[in-house]
């Protein structure tokens, strides 16, 4: 049986270094991490993925576009780089697969930095309120209507500090627009948050530091992070004033 073949991934700075692993968001890729891994790769060794369906990840078999799956492949990734246990970063949707690591394969983390990411949603009808959004969002994005997608998707009023600067907001949509739309389909369909179990009652067993972030103008996640603060047995909130959503992209010197 031949081999699941590894995510694509990029490294930066010495090996020996203090390693830090970077999962990037929905339509994203290693290369959002760029600007904050230019600092941090002085210090420690940088590993940054394209998630299943993203970037140069592509064309991976079913299972690899769950979370589970995912999963699996970041931490093939951890043992090809050697860098376990690691600081495992992770934003929005790599916030959320940083959890799912934390929790199930704990002894791989030294710590965690989670951005503007949540635990999941609580309550079945809204679970199932959000997985009907994601399917016609999927089909959306099948069905050729690419930039009607990005417009609607950077249009949701988490998005709206980063849409206040034209350049930066420009900027992301010239990357977002490398993804292949069929395979970001197939990613929003196993990875969104309306699939995803709830981690909530979970929380209380994360044993590793956890550093949560996100910024002051989005009040949403504000109140997520919070609220998973104080599930957390050790964890740190930082609420990064004059920013939203997107704080790494928004004020990578954070």
């Amino acid at each position: 049986m031949p081999s699941t073949p590894l995510l694509h991934y990029e490294s930066h700075g010495d090996p020996l270094a203090p390693p830090v692993i970077f999962l990037h968001g929905f339509m994203g890729s290693a290369l959002d991490w760029g600007d904050v891994i230019e600092r941090l790769s002085r210090t420690n060794y940088c590993v940054a993925v394209d998630l299943p369906g993203h970037g140069r990840s592509l064309d991976l078999a079913d299972d690899a576009y769950t979370l589970p799956g995912a999963v699996r492949l970041v931490l093939q990734v951890m043992e090809h780089t050697q860098i376990i246990p690691g600081v495992v970063a992770g934003y929005s949707m790599g916030g959320r697969l940083a959890l799912h690591l934390a929790i199930h394969h704990g002894d791989t983390c030294s710590k965690l930095i989670v951005e503007s990411a949540t635990a999941g949603i609580r309550g079945k009808d809204e679970r199932v309120i959000r997985q009907h959004l994601d399917e016609k969002r999927a089909e959306e994005l099948e069905q050729g209507r690419f930039e009607d997608f990005l417009q609607t998707w950077y249009g949701q009023s988490v998005f709206a500090a980063l849409a206040d600067d034209s350049e930066k907001l420009a900027r992301v949509l010239r990357r977002r627009r490398f993804n292949e739309p069929t395979e970001l389909a197939r990613a929003l369909r196993g990875m969104g948050v309306g699939t995803q179990v709830p981690l909530w009652d979970r929380l209380s067993g994360v044993a590793v530091p956890v550093l949560l972030v996100t910024g002051e103008r989005d009040s949403k996640y504000v109140e997520i992070l919070r609220a998973m603060a104080e599930l957390l047995p050790c964890a740190a909130l930082e609420v990064v004033s004059g920013v939203g959503h997107n704080v790494h992209v928004e004020d990578p010197a954070t």
